[in-house]
């Protein structure tokens, strides 16, 4: 199946803001190249890795749409979501998916979350440490329209469920991935001792994506997944978020009623500047709210009040 994609230029101080407004009007993948790259075996980089930022400062970022997506209307939501960036350079052009899958199989290396969660591409051989004892291994083929734990925005999440893992707060514990794309935080926190998950998302896509990942990682009979119209309205220990701060904003008094009392909660996918915002909406309902950064993007933490 074909599928639009977007090219245009941009400089790495951008990048953020640029990718931002593309997951928002549902691009399904985001890769980054640089600008001046002559050789014909330049590799693209498919999101910075933890802790990093990309290479170039000039770069080309290039974006994957549903082949049906209508380029006009794709433009006008971006400009209407950002209008400080500059649309007018971006090009569309109709491009084969076999092309992108396999670049992106042979991108996807495992990597490390907090001191034992591991996230291994389902084709890729266990790595030094990932078969430790006590390591969480999570295989993931979360396919062109998902996460793969790259992005700061998952890193975060996965690093705090890494460390309650530590602290003992996952073990038989049920929880809710709010917004679950890939289930890559779902799967992580099963794989790490949680009794059970649910993973809620409004894309069927998602939902199916999860699925699949939860039956190839043996966690199928205890990872749910729901539309958010048809989710049980339970209470969770722990609560996970990774979206848009929008979003967050938007669905705090959801999130809030899904939490437990003295239940845990983390809100990611909130770009830098953004999360005094995001606190202020929640302070009412949590106690010890946090803010940590990695790279632009913001996670904010808290305990639900009695």
């Amino acid at each position: 199946m074909p599928y639009l994609q977007l090219a245009l230029p941009c400089r790495a101080s951008e990048q953020p803001r640029y990718e931002h407004a593309l997951e928002d009007v549902g691009a399904l993948a985001v890769t980054l190249a640089d600008a001046h790259a002559d050789a014909p075996d330049e590799q693209a980089i498919f999101e910075p890795g933890v802790g990093e930022t990309p290479l170039w400062e000039e770069l080309t970022l290039t974006a994957l749409f549903p082949h049906d997506a209508d380029p006009l209307v794709l433009l006008a939501a971006l400009e209407a979501f950002d209008p400080g960036l500059d649309w007018s350079r971006a090009r569309f052009e109709d491009v084969a998916d076999q092309d992108w899958e396999r670049a992106w199989l042979d991108q996807y290396v495992p990597l490390k979350f907090g001191r034992r969660t591991w996230i291994v591409p389902w084709n890729h051989a266990l790595p030094e440490g990932a078969d430790a004892a006590d390591a969480a291994v999570v295989r993931l083929d979360p396919g062109l329209a998902f996460g793969s734990g790259t992005h700061p925005t998952t890193a975060l999440c996965l690093q705090w469920l890494d460390a309650l893992a530590d602290e003992g707060a996952l073990h038989g514990a049920r929880v809710l991935d709010f917004g679950c794309g890939s289930g890559i935080l779902a799967l992580a926190a099963l794989k790490l001792g949680a009794a059970g998950a649910v993973g809620i998302d409004n894309d069927p896509q998602a939902l199916t994506a999860t699925r699949d990942n939860a039956e190839r990682n043996g966690v199928a009979d205890r990872l749910a997944v729901f539309s958010p119209d048809a989710a049980p309205q339970d209470a969770y220990p722990v609560v996970v978020a990774n979206i848009l701060a929008s979003a967050l904003i938007e669905l705090a008094d959801v999130l809030a009623a899904r939490t437990a009392p003295g239940g845990r909660i983390a809100l990611s996918g909130i770009l830098a500047g953004q999360e005094d915002e995001v606190i202020a909406r929640y302070a009412s309902a949590f106690a010890d709210l946090r803010a940590d950064r990695q790279d632009d993007w913001m996670r904010v933490t808290g305990i639900r009040r009695g």
